[in-house]
């Protein structure tokens, strides 16, 4: 049996994000094809091939063309086990991405080379930033027009306030796109547009070898020379530690879509990514190499098979190895539990896994709403990991049962939908009316599709005038009591069972602050 060491050196967990449209899920199709996880790429939104991409495998998401869940796929490429968490572009899921970037140890960031930098990809580096996670960035779409390659260089350090540093380049860009020079490797890869089969590859020695004026043209040879000579005197020469501390942003060109330059970033990943590092619990650190098992649930999916209404939670392994059938503590609960069919997934597809390393995403079966978003389990420690926050919704809406005769299907979906993380659910006090609370407009579209998809039900949505839900604590009861009995109106409670304000104004949030000195507000779940 391989040594626990071995078994986490070769573990790379990590997401691609990227601003919705970018090519994200087009990426991750091509690294599936590369590690022979899958035969035939998907095109995303391509409706002559009847073959949907991989990790997108929600009805919605194949209709629409856009990825709203983060779906995790492992497979095996050379010595290293890959596991990518594939996660949603779209800003109104934009929660479950940020919960996603707990669980993996580094990113690959797709920007679109002709729009740059967009607004969602910077909210994204902002947490990678906070957790110190490295970044490679992956320029995609070089065979259409866009813009000049160092004016994205630019750009992604100004946008993204992280040192970059380019480690392949293109040759022209759009019609007149060559091919990319790796300049890691000191190779020269020549591009023909296929989305199925891998470029050829020109042997070299260095750049100034004749080869590379044979397959580009003299012109384009003494413009790769130059900009080449351009970016070792601008760029410090690359170095992996800098890296691996998050203050350097590896950068390579290609387009995904026809497979292009992706081999190369791939191949650079495995070796300079980081392996599972350690995680921050409340009471201590703990190290992946520690022989106890440890891990927390990130993530949590109903159905993910239309035809056992099964709820799955995605856990990720920090420490010591998860073992089948094994006892371990849910910490939250404090009972033990043992998984017979804990599952390691390719998307949709899962096989039963006898055990799981660090760095590895275990699924859990749950049938009975036994899990949440940040539960621990452990061999018995009391552990609290932390940093998985639920944001305060900004948008509002009073969910209505349309079928009477669907209520127990209708609440049982708004149960388990709630439980991903998916909205938030808020019961108002005064009028007993189920308020679902959003970060963005199209979740109340995917929530009323998979209800009436997953569960039969079907629902409608109210406007609701809302401007802020904040949980309110206090130590003094009786404070507490009067501003409930003066707020009644107002008052709800979330699926906990805690005290939630439901302000319809700004000024009326900043009125009940100053009003009631002794209540503390809080605007995420996580107090």
């Amino acid at each position: 049996m391989a040594s626990l060491t071995t078994e986490i050196n070769r573990r790379r967990t990590f997401a691609i994000i990227s601003h919705p449209d970018a090519g994200k899920t087009t990426l991750t199709e091509k690294l599936l094809l590369f590690g022979g996880a899958i035969h035939v790429a998907g095109a995303v939104k391509s409706n002559k091939i009847k073959k949907t991409a991989t990790s997108d495998w929600m009805e919605i998401e194949k209709q629409r063309g856009i990825s709203v869940a983060t779906s995790v796929m492992g497979f095996n490429y050379g010595d290293y086990k890959i596991n990518i968490l594939d996660t949603p572009g779209h800003q109104d899921f934009a929660e479950d991405t940020y919960r996603t970037l707990t669980a993996v140890d580094s990113v690959i960031i797709v920007v679109d080379v002709a729009k740059g930098v967009e607004q969602q990809t910077r909210k994204l580096m902002e947490v990678c930033r906070m957790r110190n996670t490295p970044v490679i960035i992956f320029v995609n779409k070089l065979d259409r027009e866009g813009k000049d390659p160092f004016d994205i260089l630019d750009e992604l350090e100004s946008e993204l306030k992280i040192k970059v540093r380019p480690l392949s380049w293109p040759i022209n860009i759009g019609a007149r796109f060559k091919g990319v020079y790796n300049i890691y490797e000191h190779g020269l890869d020549l591009f023909t547009p296929d989305k199925q089969k891998v470029t050829e590859r020109v042997e070299i020695k260095d750049i100034n070898d004749p080869a590379i004026d044979a397959a580009v043209g003299n012109a384009d040879a003494a413009k790769l020379r130059e900009d080449l000579e351009l970016i070792e005197g601008v760029y410090p020469e690359f170095n992996e530690l800098d890296y691996l501390d998050a203050k350097v942003a590896p950068v390579f060109f290609g387009s995904a879509l026809n497979t292009f330059g992706v081999k190369e970033l791939l191949d650079c990943f495995v070796r300079i990514a980081p392996c599972p590092r350690p995680t921050v619990a409340e009471e201590r650190t703990v190290e992946p190499g520690e022989n106890g098992f440890s891990g927390f649930v990130f993530k949590i999916h109903a159905n993910m098979d239309p035809n056992h209404r099964s709820c799955i939670a995605f856990v990720k392994v920090c420490s010591g190895v998860f073992r089948r059938n094994a006892n371990y503590k849910h910490i939250r609960l404090g009972k033990l539990m043992k998984f017979s069919a804990p599952t390691a997934f390719m998307a949709q597809r899962k096989d039963v896994v006898d055990e799981a390393y660090p760095g590895d995403i275990v699924g859990l079966p749950d049938n009975g709403g036994t899990f949440k978003i940040g539960d621990t389990l452990t061999e018995g420690e009391e552990l609290h990991f932390k940093g998985l926050p639920s944001f305060s919704p900004e948008m509002f809406k009073y969910i209505e049962n349309t079928d009477p005769m669907k209520t127990k299907q209708l609440n049982k979906g708004i149960e388990q939908l709630m439980d991903e993380g998916v909205a938030q659910l808020f019961i108002n006090q005064f009028n007993g009316r189920k308020i679902i609370g959003t970060v963005g407009q199209l979740q109340f579209e995917v929530i009323q599709y998979r209800l009436l998809h997953e569960y039969g039900a079907q629902c409608r949505w109210e406007p609701i005038h809302l401007y802020k839900a904040c949980w309110i604590e206090s130590d003094d009861k009786a404070a507490l009591e009067a501003f409930k009995k003066r707020k009644h109106q107002f008052m709800a409670i979330d699926k906990e069972g805690r005290d939630v304000f439901l302000a319809d104004s700004g000024y009326v949030l900043q009125m009940a602050q100053s009003d009631f000195p002794k209540i503390r507000f809080h605007f995420t779940s996580e107090f």
